[in-house]
C-alpha cells in the first residue's frame, strides 16, 4: 500500500519540504531508535508556509490496522497541527467502503474547503470522490487512485511501477552476479485486485525480463502479518529451493520473515517493499535473508496535507513557475540496503 518524499527536490519549496521529517515518521528524538508514532515535518522557510486564509482540510483514510495506515493518519495529522491557518478534520478511520463513503460525505456536507482521501479502493469511493469535486470541493488523493480524474484535484502517491522495477532490478543483478541460471523467483503481492499491485507486479516483471528472468510462482498475502506468514510458509512449501523472494510490504513482511526463520530456510535473497523500521534492522543486521527494501513512504501524507492547503488557498507551488499545484505529482522509489540504510532510519515507520 503506498516512497521517500524527503529527496524529492520538487518539494522543498512549494510544499515546504513537506517530507523533510523532524525525527522521520517517528515522534521520538533519536534516530537510532524510533517508535511507531509519527513526528511533524518540518516547514521549510518558504513564503507559502506564512500564514494564509484559513481553510478547513477534511480527512479520510483506512482504519490503522498496520503500520503504514497507521504513519499516514500521523503524519497528515502532524502536518496540519503545523499550520495556524488549517482547520484539520479528519472521520473515523475504517476498513468498510460504505462507512467511508458515510464519512466522506460528511464532509461534504460541511462544506470544508478541500479534502484528502486515501479510499480503501479508488474504484468503490470514485463516486463520492466526483461528488466532492461536483460540489466545488478539491480533492487531493492520496495512494489508491479514483479511476475518473474529473473526481480528483490532485493525485499524490508512491511509484508502485517504479518499487518493481527497484525490486526487480536488486535482485536481477544479484542473481547475475552469481551467475544464476532458471532461477527461481517469488513474489508475495499485497491485495491482488488492487491496481496498486498490478503496477507493482509489472514493475518486478519488466525489470526481471531485462536480465532473462521471470516470476516462478506470486501469491497475495492481503498486507497482513497472519496471511503473509502463511502465504510464505506455503510458498517454501511448494519450493524447496528459491534464488530470490520479493514481498510487496514490509508490514506483512513480519509475518513473511518469520515463515522463512521457522523453515530454517537461508538460500535465497529477499526484497521488501515501503521502509519500514523492522526491515530495517534486519538489512542493517546483514544476517537476514532480507538483504534490501524499495521505499513507498507514509510521509506522502504530510505532503498531500500541504498540497491541499495551497489548493484551497489558491496558491501554487513556489520552486514551480506555474500558478497552480500540478495534478499529479509521483514520488520515486528508492532502494535501501546495507549500505546507505543509516539515512533511511529517521524516514522508516514501525511495523
Amino acid at each position: 500500500m503506498s516512497d521517500n518524499v524527503a529527496r524529492r527536490g520538487f518539494l522543498i519549496g512549494g510544499l515546504g519540504g513537506a517530507a523533510l521529517l523532524a525525527s522521520g515518521c517517528t515522534s521520538n528524538e533519536p534516530a537510532a531508535a524510533p517508535t511507531s508514532a509519527a513526528a511533524a515535518p518540518a516547514p521549510a522557510a518558504s513564503g507559502n508556509d506564512q500564514p494564509g486564509t484559513k481553510v478547513t482540510i477534511g480527512f479520510s483514510a483506512p482504519a490503522a490496522d498496520h503500520g503504514w495506515i497507521a504513519a499516514i493518519a500521523k503524519n497528515a495529522e502532524a502536518t496540519a497541527k503545523q499550520y495556524t491557518d488549517i482547520d484539520f478534520k479528519p472521520v473515523e478511520p475504517t476498513n468498510d467502503i460504505n462507512q467511508q463513503i458515510s464519512a466522506v460525505e460528511s464532509l461534504i456536507a460541511a462544506k470544508v474547503n478541500a479534502l484528502v482521501i486515501l479510499p480503501n479502493d479508488g474504484q468503490q469511493l470514485n463516486q463520492v470522490a466526483l461528488q466532492a469535486s461536483e460540489a466545488g470541493i478539491p480533492v487531493v488523493n492520496l495512494d489508491r487512485i479514483f479511476p475518473n480524474k474529473l473526481a480528483f484535484r490532485t493525485w499524490i502517491g508512491g511509484d508502485n511501477y517504479g518499487m518493481g522495477v527497484a525490486a526487480g532490478h536488486f535482485i536481477g543483478k544479484q542473481l547475475k552476479d552469481k551467475g544464476t541460471a532458471n532461477p527461481v523467483i517469488v513474489e508475495i503481492q499485497g491485495i491482488a485486485t488492487l491496481p496498486l499491485t498490478q503496477d507493482r507486479s509489472k514493475g518486478f516483471a519488466d525489470a526481471l525480463k531485462t536480465y532473462g528472468f521471470s516470476v516462478t510462482a506470486k501469491q497475495d498475502a492481503q498486507f497482513t502479518v497472519e496471511t503473509g506468514n502463511e502465504v510464505a510458509t506455503s510458498l517454501l512449501q511448494a519450493h524447496k529451493k528459491i534464488d530470490a523472494l520479493w514481498n510487496h510490504d514490509d508490514d506483512q513482511g513480519v509475518g513473511v520473515l518469520a515463515a522463512i526463520k521457522e523453515a530454517g530456510r537461508s538460500e535465497f535473497v529477499m526484497v521488501g517493499g515501503a521502509g519500514s523500521l523492522n526491515a530495517m534492522r534486519e538489512i542493517q543486521s546483514g544476517t537476514s535473508v532480507l538483504q534490501a527494501t524499495v521505499t513507498y513512504s507514509p510521509t506522502m501524507a504530510s505532503s498531500a496535507i500541504k498540497l491541499a492547503r495551497l489548493i484551497a488557498q489558491e496558491k501554487g507551488m513556489s520552486d514551480l513557475l506555474e500558478n497552480q499545484v500540478p495534478q499529479s505529482i509521483t514520488l520515486a522509489s528508492e532502494t535501501i540496503t546495507k549500505d546507505n540504510v543509516e539515512k533511511y532510519l529517521a524516514l522508516g515507520f514501525e511495523s
